[in-house]
């Protein structure tokens, strides 16, 4: 009797089914505030069979932006990065495709220079960087530039500073029958190379800006290739867009940081039935950076004034998170 006992109370141990596995809290990572019990009570509402505010699983999507949403965007966007060393690697083969003087700022690493260009000057870099080469060719770039780089402040690879509380959230958020997306005005084929590895977000779940591309037959091989030019941004009014016509579905959930989000944030919570919109401040100068209105990139205005009285979970970073980089504690 008491080896039955005991071979019971093993076998519900290792198979989880213990009371330590309905009790674990779903987001470690998350600091005991306001933030994250609006979460928990928000998906569980939408979660409980039977509850006026019950949501059906196909209809759980939850979209967050990337860039300063779920890894880090400073001090300047990590493809920014990528994109200058990619056109050095290249024009030690091909001097001669270094034709402007932005390219050659580029190309020596000089982001001052490249900045002071704008926004002409960032696409210049990135039509040189990004084209003329197939998809797979230029995500297994990706890939390598990934395991290579350090970012310049924390020393960390950049698949390493994705924000450990949002990776949580979105792991939890799956648990609960939600599809996450990511829509974001970084790269389609940049974020594809790494996403499902970071976040747990298949390809097919990535909606992104993205260029012109062209199939051709390649040494006998069809390829797709990437062209120069811009074909959509997705950014501001552009994510509801890419969303309605990509997903089909209006979300019950998006995240963002900045005012490149307000639009997503305010189409999804416009909807009917239970929705929340949720914005990460970044107010955390010690451990990540601390930068809202007046920021080069990711800056914040809406959010902070009408996130509000729109019923919008404001995240503040030195608060509500207990830890912020998946590698680093």
């Amino acid at each position: 009797m008491k080896r039955a006992l005991l071979t019971l109370t093993m076998a519900v141990a290792l198979t989880g089914l213990g009371s330590t596995a309905t009790s674990a809290d779903p987001l470690p990572s998350w600091a005991d505030s306001d933030a994250r019990n609006r979460i928990i009570d928000f998906v569980e509402t939408v979660t409980t069979p039977g509850g006026d505010d019950y949501v059906t699983p196909a209809e759980r999507i939850a979209v967050f932006d990337n860039d300063g949403t779920l890894w880090g965007e400073q001090p300047v966007y990590f493809q920014l990065i990528f994109a200058m060393d990619r056109l050095a690697d290249l024009a030690q083969d091909d001097p001669s495709i270094l034709t402007s003087d932005t390219l050659k700022a580029a190309a020596a690493g000089d982001l001052e220079t490249v900045g002071k260009g704008g926004t002409d000057a960032i696409l210049e870099v990135v039509n040189a960087s990004h084209s003329g080469t197939s998809v797979a060719v230029f995500q297994q770039a990706v890939a390598d530039w990934l395991a290579e780089a350090r970012h310049p402040d924390t020393g960390l690879p950049y698949d390493q500073m994705t924000y450990q509380p949002m990776v949580e959230l979105l792991r939890y958020l799956r648990d609960e029958g939600f599809k996450t997306y990511i829509v974001s005005g970084g790269g389609l084929h940049f974020m594809r190379a790494f996403a499902e590895d970071a976040y747990g977000i298949p390809p097919e779940q990535i909606l992104g800006s993205y260029a012109d591309s062209s199939y051709e037959v390649i040494d006998g091989a069809p390829v797709i290739v990437k062209s120069p030019g811009i074909a959509f941004i997705d950014d501001k009014a552009g994510k509801p867009v890419n969303i309605e016509r990509t997903i089909g579905r209006r979300p019950i959930f998006a995240g963002g940081n900045s005012d490149g989000d307000f639009a997503m944030l305010e189409w999804t919570t416009a909807g009917d039935g239970p929705r929340l919109g949720l914005i990460v401040h970044h107010t955390d100068g010690e451990r990540e950076y601390a930068y809202d209105r007046d920021s080069h990139i990711g800056r914040l205005n809406d959010g902070l004034d009408r996130g509000p009285e729109l019923g919008w979970v404001i995240v503040n970073m030195a608060k509500d998170w207990n830890r912020i980089y998946t590698g680093a504690q």
